[in-house]
C-alpha cells in the first residue's frame, strides 16, 4: 500500500488524484488530520485514516501496512516543523515502509536565508540517516504563491514588495505528477535534482506579464525591507509572518531560487506549466 499524508491539502490532494490514475484505489491510503475532509476519497475506495504529525501515536494506525509513505512537509513554521516531519518519517520507518518520500524544496540548505529551507535541510538529513531507501523531492518554488504577491497589484496597479531575484516558479500539478511517478516507478532515489519549470522570473518580469494579461499597466515598486514589514504589519500580518516572508525575498535576491533543471520535464514527459499560465489562472479567479 502507498500512503500519502496531507491528502486534503493543495499539493497532497493533487498527488492522490494523479496516483489514482496509476494504481487501484485499494492500493492507496491517506493520512489526514480531518477524515471528514477526505470523505470524497473514501467514496472512491481510498483507505482514509486520521493522522497528525504533532501526535505521533496517531500515525501508527495511519501508516499500518504501508510499503511506501509520502510525507508531505508539515505546514508549520519554526522548530516545530522539523519535529513534526521527523515524527512522520520515524512513524513510516516503524511501520516498515520500504521507501519513504518527502516533499522538500529546490533550495533546501542549512545556510539559506529563508527559514523554510532550514527545515527542509534538517528533515532531509534525518531521512537520509535512517538507512532506508528514500526520496527527497526537491520541488521548485510553488507558483501559486504568486497570488500573495500580486493580489494588491491587481487592485492598485502596483506590485509592491522588497527587492527580490529570479525564481523558477513551478506548478503544483506538475509536481504532483512527478510525485505520483516517484511513488509508482523505480526512479528518483535519494535527494533529487531541483524539480523546476524551465524558466525564471523576478517580480519585475511578473509585473510585465500581468500588464500583458490584464491590459492595464502594472508597475513594480521596490520597498526597503523594514518599510515593507511595517506596512505589512499595519495591514494585519503578524510580525513573525512578515519576518518569515522577508526571508523569502532575501533568499531570492541572493540567488537561492535562481535554478532550473530538466529533471522534472524529463520525468513527466512534457514541458511544465509556465508561470504565465499560472498567472492567467490567478487573474481569472481574482
Amino acid at each position: 500500500m502507498i500512503v500519502v499524508t496531507g491528502a486534503t491539502g493543495q499539493l497532497g490532494s493533487q498527488i492522490v488524484d494523479r496516483l489514482l490514475e496509476r494504481v487501484p484505489a485499494s492500493e492507496v491510503g491517506v493520512s489526514v488530520r480531518d477524515v471528514g475532509k477526505a470523505a470524497g476519497l473514501a467514496e472512491r475506495g481510498v483507505r482514509v485514516r486520521a493522522g497528525d504529525f504533532t501526535d505521533p501515536s496517531t500515525l501508527t494506525h495511519a501508516f499500518d501496512g504501508a510499503d511506501k509513505v509520502l510525507v508531505v512537509s508539515a505546514s508549520i513554521r519554526g522548530s516545530g516543523a522539523v519535529a513534526a516531519n521527523r515524527a512522520a518519517i520515524d512513524a513510516a520507518h516503524a511501520a516498515g515502509a520500504k521507501r519513504i518520500l518527502y516533499t522538500s524544496h529546490q533550495a533546501a540548505s542549512r545556510d539559506s536565508l529563508f527559514p523554510a529551507q532550514l527545515t527542509h535541510a534538517a528533515t532531509e538529513e534525518h531521512l537520509a540517516g535512517l538507512g532506508v531507501p528514500f526520496t527527497a523531492l526537491r520541488n521548485g518554488f510553488y507558483a501559486n504563491t504568486l497570488s500573495l504577491s500580486i493580489a494588491g497589484a491587481l487592485e492598485t496597479g502596483q506590485l509592491v514588495a522588497p527587492s527580490d531575484g529570479p525564481v523558477s516558479w513551478t506548478a503544483h500539478a506538475d509536481l504532483a505528477e512527478a510525485a505520483a511517478i516517484a511513488l509508482t516507478e523505480d526512479v528518483l532515489d535519494g535527494v533529487t535534482a531541483a524539480l523546476t519549470a524551465p524558466e525564471m522570473l523576478d517580480l519585475a518580469a511578473v509585473a510585465g506579464i500581468l500588464t500583458e494579461i490584464t491590459g492595464r499597466a502594472i508597475t513594480r515598486v521596490v520597498l526597503d525591507d523594514e518599510e515593507w514589514k511595517a506596512a505589512a504589519v499595519v495591514r494585519g500580518m503578524p510580525a513573525a509572518a512578515a519576518d518569515f516572508t522577508l526571508g523569502m525575498y532575501r533568499a531570492a535576491r541572493r540567488g537561492e531560487f535562481a535554478v532550473t533543471d530538466p529533471t522534472l520535464e524529463t520525468l513527466i514527459g512534457h514541458r511544465p506549466a509556465s508561470a504565465r499560465s499560472v498567472l492567467k489562472a490567478i487573474v481569472a479567479h481574482a
